[in-house]
């Protein structure tokens, strides 16, 4: 008699030639999001997904776009940080530019997390920039 256990009971790692094979079949977007997944779970930092207003977070991705936004009353430079699960807007408030601040850059950052105009932001936020 063979003993088979139920599908709950399988381990959840998947082999490697599963994993290569899936890199192969899955769009670039896919795999950019999955591997910026990982690195947040590597790093320590939270998903921009679960994060809520109010919350003191530290987030890690790659830049997406970088935009200086001149106002009537104090200019602003805006970069959208995607992490694989969501996005969050960078606002540094009374700058035109930051050098390294540039897109397809990776960067930890750390701020309040709020909402404005039902978008997530994190206004002037301490920054590292990533090698690479």
């Amino acid at each position: 008699m063979t003993e088979t256990r139920p599908a709950a009971a399988q381990p959840a790692t998947r082999g490697w030639l599963s994993r290569a094979l899936q890199k192969l079949t899955a769009d670039d977007q896919t795999v950019d999001a999955q591997e910026l997944q990982s690195d947040v779970a590597s790093s320590g930092c939270a998903p921009v997904s679960t994060c809520r207003k109010g919350q003191v977070v530290t987030v890690t991705g790659r830049l997406r776009s970088v935009v200086y936004t001149p106002r009537e009353t104090v200019p602003t430079l805006e970069a959208e940080l995607f992490d694989g699960s969501g996005s969050v807007t960078l606002v540094w408030l009374g700058r035109r530019r930051i050098p390294g601040i540039e897109p397809g850059r990776r960067l930890t950052a750390r701020g309040r997390f709020a909402a404005f105009d039902g978008q997530r932001v994190i206004y002037n936020p301490w920054y590292e920039l990533s090698a690479g």
